[in-house]
């Protein structure tokens, strides 16, 4: 069904919500993320939406989520859509496949330039921006009657532009006046400025639906990233409360529900909009807390414990018809089965396979620095669906390496941080790295290019400024390692010295373009 339909006929006794997905990177993480959203289906979101990566780099698992969703869940599916990087017949193709797996509504979107790119630029020049997506898709007589299209508005303003307020509007004016039926905001965290700039597009006559989106925060680290991002303007109140919660996990993730309930409740009291969107980041339980804390679970009604009486016990005078606090045994009893009946079911692994995985809260923390790629939540993700490095994007800081020891010099700059990243390595060295830069720097220099890596951390407090993570109280444990670049004669130099010296404790995989080094390596465990 189309968003602007569903929410024409949404009964106003409370605001409807739609939650934000994206797809995850591997065959774990998306499995895994079925079984979450089936869980927050039983809130009765309007809508979800799947993100669109750069380029279509996640096109076919986009159109897979998507798509199961739409027809296996019958919850009706936003796809993302973007500009970036997207070559001639991309578009079309995307479009018809969405309109084939029954999907009937999109968000068309110019997208950010790729992750390591400092500006965007078009592949196909019919694309430019959100604007030429939903022109182009009002002007096909294949796709106009078929998608509700949807757009995204800055009320803070666009990160990559310097226009002004009245004339970002005056773009988003355009977009509704092309075909646009519904409006989802960029985050943010100032609601007294979003609702001014609700009443000011109000002004202007444009009434379709807009739809505020809503961030709860998780992690301090991944707060920082996206409003860099996005460009959001935080008051300094926020600032100062998570600043003194920093190294507290658990203490931000609360801090972020209560957050999100008071913007809630704020924009949605000033009656300008009808609905919220969730961007979930692929995780459920702040969501859920959330919805509950607004009193908006289960279709917003509000359970109450209730007194059961006998209506037939003489001692005990009936129940009055318009108290809603008792109720008879033969009613508690009809109640309940209902409840127990109606209630929908998850398929949950065999005992000693999954538990872990079908819980809500397993992955709730990242599991060490890196993360666990069993998760949804797995890889970076901004709003609009960008992820990662981009393999493609080359950049002007690396130069132009032709020799060994070019490539050295331009592994060792990124140690010193003179630049920001390699093509290995997206964002610039953490605090952690630190700890072992001078043996990093040492190996670099000797021709072992390195990449990833982390030290040895045994009982580590979880609120540690460089190591800690997760909630108060907890202790981490990580074992080290170092993951470089070696010609092949170095490799087998290192294997003897691991098998004189190393005493069992070494563990080691060596690997080139034909998967392996040589006969005697192998991964040890």
């Amino acid at each position: 069904m189309k968003l602007s339909d569903k929410i024409a006929a949404h009964a106003p006794t409370q605001p409807f919500y739609t939650f934000e997905f994206f797809p995850p990177r591997t065959d774990q993480g998306f499995d895994n993320l079925i079984s979450r959203i089936s869980r927050l289906s039983v809130f009765h979101p309007i809508a979800i939406s799947v993100t669109w990566g750069a380029g279509g780099s996640t096109k076919d698992r986009s159109l897979d989520l998507a798509g199961f969703t739409q027809s296996e869940y019958g919850i009706d599916t936003i796809l993302h859509l973007t500009c970036t990087n997207m070559l001639p017949g991309m578009v079309d193709d995307a479009l018809r496949e969405a309109k084939a797996r029954g999907i009937q509504n999109i968000l068309a979107l110019r997208g950010d330039p790729p992750r390591g790119q400092e500006h965007w630029t078009p592949i196909d020049s019919r694309f430019t921006s959100g604007l030429d997506l939903v022109k182009y898709i009002r002007s096909s007589q294949e796709y106009s009657s078929h998608f509700c299209l949807g757009v995204a508005a800055y009320p803070e303003g666009h990160p990559e532009s310097d226009t002004n307020e009245e004339d970002t509007i005056d773009i988003l004016k355009q977009k509704v006046d092309a075909g646009a039926e519904f409006v989802v905001t960029q985050l943010f965290y100032d609601s007294h400025r979003f609702i001014e700039w609700t009443k000011k597009v109000r002004s202007r006559g444009i009434t379709v639906p807009i739809i505020p989106g809503v961030m709860p925060i998780q992690t301090y680290a991944s707060f920082l990233r996206v409003i860099k991002l996005c460009g959001a303007q935080v008051p300094p109140n926020i600032m100062a409360d998570l600043n003194i919660i920093r190294h507290d996990d658990q203490l931000v993730k609360d801090y972020g529900v209560r957050l999100a309930v008071d913007t809630i409740q704020r924009i949605t009291k000033a009656g300008l909009v009808s609905g919220i969107h969730f961007c979930t980041l692929n995780l459920e339980k702040s969501i859920q807390l959330v919805l509950e804390n607004l009193g908006w679970a289960g279709g917003g009604q509000v359970t109450k414990n209730k007194l059961i009486v006998d209506s037939s016990s003489p001692s005990t005078p009936p129940p009055h018809p318009s108290s809603d606090l008792v109720v008879t045994p033969s009613l508690a009893t009809t109640t309940a089965a209902n409840a127990l009946t109606n209630k929908p079911t998850l398929d949950i692994e065999p005992p000693g396979r999954g538990e872990l995985n079908n819980a809500a809260t397993w992955d709730e923390f990242p599991n060490g620095r890196f993360g666990d790629y069993k998760s949804p939540a797995f890889g970076t993700q901004d709003q609009w669906g960008g992820l990662g490095i981009n393999i493609y994007a080359v950049q002007p800081h690396w130069g132009n390496p032709t020799s060994a020891e070019d490539l050295t010099k331009l592994f060792l700059d990124y140690l010193a941080s003179n630049i920001s990243s390699t093509p290995f390595s997206a964002s610039p060295l953490s605090s952690e790295s630190g700890t072992i830069l001078k043996h990093l720097k040492r190996l670099t220099s000797q021709g072992l290019w390195t990449v990833c890596s982390q030290p040895a951390i045994d009982n580590i407090s979880s609120t540690d400024e460089v190591f800690g993570w997760g909630p108060r109280g907890g202790y981490v444990f990580q074992k080290g390692f170092i993951e470089f670049f070696a010609e092949e004669k170095v490799v087998y130099q290192i294997e003897q010295r691991i098998e004189k010296e190393g005493n069992g404790w070494i563990h080691y995989f060596a690997a080139n373009s034909q998967v392996g080094c040589g006969s005697q390596l192998q991964l040890m465990a």
